[in-house]
């Protein structure tokens, strides 16, 4: 969107295939990209850097061109462009406008949304279609936009595609959808995808999104949330990276969801399950509060609605200055008026005590709704690094809590685990020691956990082969370390089972969900 504050209009996608097909051929994705720029150039435009850009495309290639045209945005000659895109057809429907007079010898064209060509799974040449000069990543966020800005792709909505559950199904629902990324990603798998989206705009850069990406269209919804989706429509995966972040107010759509403290998100998840069909799954981006006098775990925890399962990550926390700083910098009140800054600053930390907020996580929500009569609530901290996608580490943690309260103690140690194949064994203690102090299970994929374990625990994750039964297992290193039998019995499911609930086991009977 124009920082002139004249709203441009949006393009239309007739002709957006034969677009695509020109962007194609000129090696406009995201593989030619790395090519042209190289890593360095590359990664910077991620972080909406131009400069290394600039450098690297001052050539007069087609994809030079484009990439002036379309990530850097700047004005390209006409006839340059009329080299690699269907010119006329492009200025008709508004992806370009002209700067200077048709026909003229020095005339210029400059684009009016920005295109940036997005790498599916499977190496598809997607194109994600937003407002101008808000790409997020960097420094400058969306500082200066309207409040209906429309923004591209960001670390928040590619960690939700990499989460996201993708088995086949029949129907998704893609809230808050913005510019499509996740109603993207979801027409691979889903026959039916529904966005909604509270800013008519975002709707129609979806449209253009899916089009220039040669997706089938999407059921577009405007509302917000579950506001305009039809009454008693259930969907197999529900997705929403929404505008969760906690504000004194509601500037801006993208980002500020208008309501008090983390409501937004409370309300998102509660009404999740009655929305989503049995077996289906609901995952979210969200922000919570820390409150004095609350553990945060219990505040998330009563969230999830009756008949779901839940497992729940917190990634990040930050204190409300921290917090304040980060959203204020995002839509550029660091870089006006000294005195409206500190002014909104302290709306922001009055706000925050006002609610006895001291923090706030952020994290990853999954629901899944099994109908069961003992839920299973996971709410943990893991702010560590993790190997994306993990939509199969999502299936697999699902099977395996479905495993655990359908198997009582007596029915563990009569099954036989395997160590899930990503786990290593390391001892850790001073070199040239006899003994290790402790040895540690490390997961080298997914999740990338680490847990220590005792002396039973390691001769335990060692045995299991799929064999013997676990109770066979634990009578032999009980007579190898001289213990009884029946006490080792007695005191070992609770760490079976938390080995088993975290992934470095695998049940057979799961084995491969």
């Amino acid at each position: 969107m124009s920082t002139t504050g004249v709203t441009p209009t949006i393009p239309s996608p007739d002709r957006a295939a034969r677009l695509r097909e020109a962007l194609v051929a000129a090696d406009f994705t995201a593989d030619g990209l790395l090519d042209r720029l190289g890593a360095t150039a590359y990664a910077a435009l991620a972080r909406s850097e131009t400069v290394p850009a600039v450098r690297a495309t001052r050539g007069d290639t087609p994809l030079d061109a484009l990439v002036r045209l379309f990530l850097l945005q700047g004005s390209v000659a006409a006839d340059a462009v009329r080299a690699v895109l269907p010119l006329d057809e492009c200025l008709a429907d508004g992806w370009l406008v002209s700067d200077g007079p048709a026909g003229s010898g020095g005339a210029t064209v400059r684009a009016a949304a920005d295109v940036r060509p997005y790498g599916g799974p499977e190496g598809e040449d997607w194109f994600i279609v937003s407002d101008l000069g808000c790409a997020v990543g960097g420094a400058a966020g969306a500082g200066g936009q309207d409040e209906g800005v429309v923004l591209g792709v960001g670390g928040a909505s590619t960690t939700l595609a990499g989460i996201t559950v993708r088995t086949p199904v029949a129907t998704a629902l893609d809230l808050g959808t913005g510019s499509g990324i996740q109603a993207l990603h979801a027409a691979r798998h889903a026959t039916r995808v529904t966005a909604t989206d509270l800013n008519p705009r975002a709707l129609a850069f979806t449209r253009l999104t899916l089009a220039l990406s040669g997706m089938p269209e999407a059921e577009l919804l405007e509302g917000s949330l579950f506001e305009p989706v039809p009454a008693g429509a259930a969907y197999d995966l529900i997705v929403s990276n929404p505008p969760f972040v906690i504000s004194p107010g509601a500037r801006l759509t993208y980002r500020d969801g208008g309501m008090g403290g983390d409501d937004l998100c409370r309300t998102l998840v509660r009404q999740a399950g009655e929305r989503l069909n049995d077996g289906g799954y609901a995952q979210f981006l969200a922000n919570w509060q820390h409150v004095e006098g609350e553990e945060w775990q219990d505040r998330v925890r009563s969230w999830v609605p009756a008949g779901c399962d839940a497992w729940i990550v917190q990634r990040e926390v930050q204190d409300v200055t921290q917090y304040a700083e980060l959203w204020l910098r995002d839509s550029g009140d660091h870089r006006g008026d000294p005195g409206r800054y500190a002014a909104r600053y302290e709306e922001w930390l009055d706000e925050f005590e006002a609610r006895r907020t001291k923090a706030v996580g952020f994290g990853w929500i999954t629901l899944r709704k099994s109908g069961a009569d003992r839920p299973s609530v996971v709410v943990e901290e893991w702010p560590h690094p993790v190997e994306q996608p993990l939509g199969d580490t999502v299936v697999a943690h699902f099977a395996r809590q479905d495993y655990l309260r359908t198997y009582d103690d007596a029915a563990l140690l009569a099954d036989h685990f395997v160590l899930a194949p990503e786990v290593v064994q390391e001892q850790v203690g001073p070199p040239g020691a006899e003994d290790p102090e402790h040895v540690v299970l490390r997961q080298n994929r997914g999740m990338r956990r680490a847990t220590r374990v005792d002396t039973v625990g390691a001769g335990f994750a060692g045995a299991c082969d799929g064999t013997l039964a676990a109770g066979r297992i634990l009578d032999a290193i009980a007579q190898l370390l001289g213990e009884d039998p029946v006490l080792l019995r007695d005191r070992t499911p609770a760490a079976l089972r938390a080995l088993v609930g975290e992934g470095f086991l695998e049940p057979l009977d799961v084995r491969g969900h």
